[in-house]
């Protein structure tokens, strides 16, 4: 089996756990994805651009993030190995995104354009299916997060980051994830060294 194989395999292990497809529904589906590597920091998805692609995370670490007054920027969302990427909703309605998609890792992903998402998806039922749940799903999990930012401590929001997800230490940078929780750089810092789990 080839990279680009396994790279399949992998992506229809997820797929499927929202249910499985027949075999003509994910032979119409498997050719839509092709294979793209991009080196670290490499941007995806500028601000004011129209999402046209829809990623599945092989390998590496992405960030979606805002740029705000100041140029200061707030990471919105991290994406790794086994999940999707992009900015969802400027894929979905192809309206300019307000959000930038970067790599901060090497990154090995599969990704889709959205005529073919759009083509498949309308096509058969059991995919518009998975897509519809797939996008109720990462809401589901916005909407949590936008309850821990609005109503957590610093130290809530660091344990739940690192009880949900203790890997992300090793994988990305501490700025990204201070960013992430919305923390000052210096109280990630103090966290990091008293918290234990």
């Amino acid at each position: 089996m080839n990279e680009v194989e396994k790279s399949l395999e992998s992506l229809k292990k997820m797929i499927f756990q929202a249910g499985e497809l027949s075999d003509v529904e994910w032979e119409a589906f498997a050719p839509c994805w092709h294979p793209v590597d991009y080196r670290r920091k490499t941007t995806l998805t500028t601000a004011g651009e129209i999402e046209r692609y829809l990623y599945y995370v092989v390998e590496g670490v992405q960030r979606a993030y805002y740029v705000g007054e100041g140029k200061r920027d707030a990471t919105l969302i991290f994406s790794y190995n086994g999940s999707m990427s992009g900015i969802i909703d400027s894929f979905q309605l192809q309206k300019p995104s307000l959000y930038y998609l970067e790599t901060l890792t090497t990154s090995r992903l599969l990704r889709i354009s959205y005529a073919d998402f759009n083509r498949v998806l309308g096509t058969y039922p059991a995919l518009e299916r998975w897509g519809r749940i797939g996008t109720a799903a990462a809401m589901s999990g916005l909407m949590e997060r936008y309850i821990e930012l609005m109503t957590f401590s610093a130290e809530e929001k660091f344990r739940v980051l690192l009880t949900r997800s203790p890997h992300v230490l090793q994988l990305i940078p501490h700025k990204y994830l201070a960013s992430y929780l919305g923390l000052d750089p210096t109280t990630f810092s103090k966290l990091l060294a008293s918290v234990k789990l």
